[in-house]
């Protein structure tokens, strides 16, 4: 596993060497754009707006639009200088419980893993000390030229770091159409058989039980191209029900999803 960042947590005075481990991948299926007649690539150049030439890396800068067509340039070593010196290391600010975090502010996670020998005291401390708290360190940390704020956790026999979006990142509810319609005085017997439904389909959660089903049938589909073989034609658009009485739908739900009972032989009773 390759590592991402390098530095060290500051828990109060002690600093804890460690490094970052990206916790999650991306399994989706990139498709490239192809000229139809070639079958080969299609390249892009970056070409300027203004005089239309090809523009090579060593001439792009970075720049800010601070006005329609206005520009004020930016170089690497400003962006630097806006940088504390302990850009390096995770400062935790705070500890507070997981369940007052909402999971819309979860961004990416991380596996924090110790850097060397000499801090491992150190981080099965930090480590011990905030599984048995029950609770998760808040901390700041900069990731290639961004501050972020994070979440700091036990998880199993490590840590799990997680960006988390700032408030100003996060849009408000109040901006999406069509909530003020939304009703809060639903139907009783309507409310009864929508919370059945809901006792019905839970249990415990178990990632492994899902599966990308399309990302499966995309793979499929590229394999049997590669070797061949035809491909079968959806025989057509299966049209979803037009759901006019609301009652009517949800105790069909209630119908469809009630687990079945298991059928036992009775034993017969022996004199």
């Amino acid at each position: 596993m390759r590592t991402m960042w390098k530095g060290s947590i500051q828990f109060g005075l002690v600093y804890i060497p460690i490094k970052l481990y990206t916790a999650t991948e991306n399994k989706d299926v990139r498709l490239r754009m192809l000229h139809k007649e070639c079958m080969a690539p299609i390249n892009y150049t970056r070409t300027c707006s203004k005089c239309g030439k090809a523009v090579e890396n060593e001439a792009i800068i970075k720049g800010y639009e601070y006005a329609p067509g206005q520009f004020v340039p930016i170089n690497e070593q400003e962006l630097n200088d806006l940088q504390e010196d302990g850009d390096k290391h995770i400062e935790i600010v705070n500890f507070v419980k997981l369940a007052e975090i909402d999971p819309i502010y979860y961004e990416k996670s991380y596996f924090i893993g110790p850097d060397n020998g000499n801090g491992l005291r150190a981080f099965s401390l930090l480590k011990q000390a905030i599984q048995d708290s029950d609770k998760i360190a808040i901390a700041t940390i900069i990731i290639r030229s961004k501050q972020h704020l994070a979440a700091i956790r036990s998880f199993e026999n490590g840590m799990l770091l997680e960006t988390l979006y700032y408030p100003d990142e996060v849009r408000s509810i109040s901006e999406v159409p069509g909530l003020g319609d939304v009703k809060t005085d639903n139907a009783p017997k309507e409310m009864t058989i929508a919370n059945q439904l809901i006792d019905q389909l839970t249990t415990v959660f178990q990632p492994e039980h899902y599966k990308d089903d399309y990302r499966l049938k995309l793979e499929k589909l590229i394999e049997d191209k590669v070797s061949g073989m035809p491909v079968k034609q959806k025989k057509g658009h299966v049209p979803q029900p037009n759901v006019v009485d609301l009652l009517s739908a949800l105790e069909a739900s209630v119908k469809e999803t009630k687990p079945k009972r298991k059928t036992t032989a009775r034993r017969k009773k022996t004199v």
